[in-house]
């Protein structure tokens, strides 16, 4: 894995169509990637003024290193069809479809972006956030070589569950498993879901240390202020990075000497852990790489 190939996504922050500002702060933030929403953010008398909005940012550019995600609204929807249409060719780094229920949904997506002139390797994220996308979330994982992608919606999934928000989300454990599970069976990245009380820095903190312990990659966030901790908690501490290090050098060591194994702190490495420090490795160059 080299650092141009890999691009982390400790943090990728919701940023609003309609909200000319919001784009134009976002391209200064230090967050890995941003949704620009046409979607649930956007009130439908503004929905062509936001996919205007998005084109035209897109368009203009200075968005850096970060990735540029814009969420449409569904094909099934008065709006979907036109933003496809422009989606397609405005430069987007990726198209997130939302409340994906079956894979059909997203072939039937691709082929639009293909008939709209798209770029035939332009990537596709999904959010899953409702029971029936939950069910069928391996086969929706499998669905398009172009899929890169799963986004928690866990706010809407959490209503049509019924459960309530709490501090260890045991409403959602199930969901956010299975989730995980098919992520990595089918070689996916997987964000965790956004939390909504933007004064509970604490609890903000935990829920993102429970993401990265549960296997997700990063955070999707609703504010600029919850950044800093996601990009901290889903990074690569000074610790881990050097234990990362040793690895790789130990190993390394064992090879020339023709050993299959060898020990780092009295713990037994073998190729799996060296896959591990190898991809926490690429990560810190690639943020270094930034600054």
């Amino acid at each position: 894995m080299s650092p141009r190939s890999y691009s982390p996504l400790r943090s990728v922050l919701y940023a609003p169509g309609a909200n000319s500002r919001a784009l134009d702060k976002a391209r200064s933030l230090p967050v890995d990637g941003l949704i620009l929403d046409l979607e649930d953010a956007v009130a439908p008398a503004a929905k062509a003024a936001a996919r205007d909005a998005v084109v035209a940012a897109l368009s203009e550019g200075g968005f850096g290193y970060r990735r540029r995600i814009v969420r449409v609204n569904g094909l099934d929807t008065p709006w979907g069809e036109a933003d496809i249409a422009a989606m397609a060719r405005a430069g987007a780094d990726a198209i997130l479809l939302p409340k994906v229920e079956s894979p059909q949904a997203v072939q039937t997506a691709v082929a639009a972006l293909d008939a709209a002139g798209g770029p035939a390797d332009l990537p596709i994220w999904i959010m899953a956030e409702t029971p029936r996308g939950i069910l069928q979330i391996d086969s929706i994982a499998a669905a398009h070589p172009r899929l890169q992608v799963i986004v928690m919606g866990t706010s809407d999934l959490a209503k049509e569950l019924r459960v309530r928000h709490t501090p260890g989300r045991e409403g959602l454990l199930a969901s956010l498993g299975l989730c995980v599970l098919a992520a990595r069976a089918r070689g996916l990245e997987i964000l965790d879901g956004v939390y909504l009380d933007l004064q509970d820095e604490p609890g903000f903190a935990a829920a993102c240390e429970q993401g990265r312990d549960m296997g997700f990659d990063g955070k999707t966030l609703i504010h600029p202020r919850q950044i800093e901790p996601a990009n901290r908690i889903f990074g690569i501490s000074a610790e881990a990075l050097q234990q990362a290090q040793q690895i790789i050098a130990a190993w390394r060591e064992a090879q020339q000497a023709g050993s299959g194994v060898c020990v780092v702190d009295g713990r037994l490495v073998e190729n799996l852990h060296v896959e591990e420090a190898e991809r926490l490795v690429t990560m810190h160059e690639v943020i270094r790489g930034r600054n």
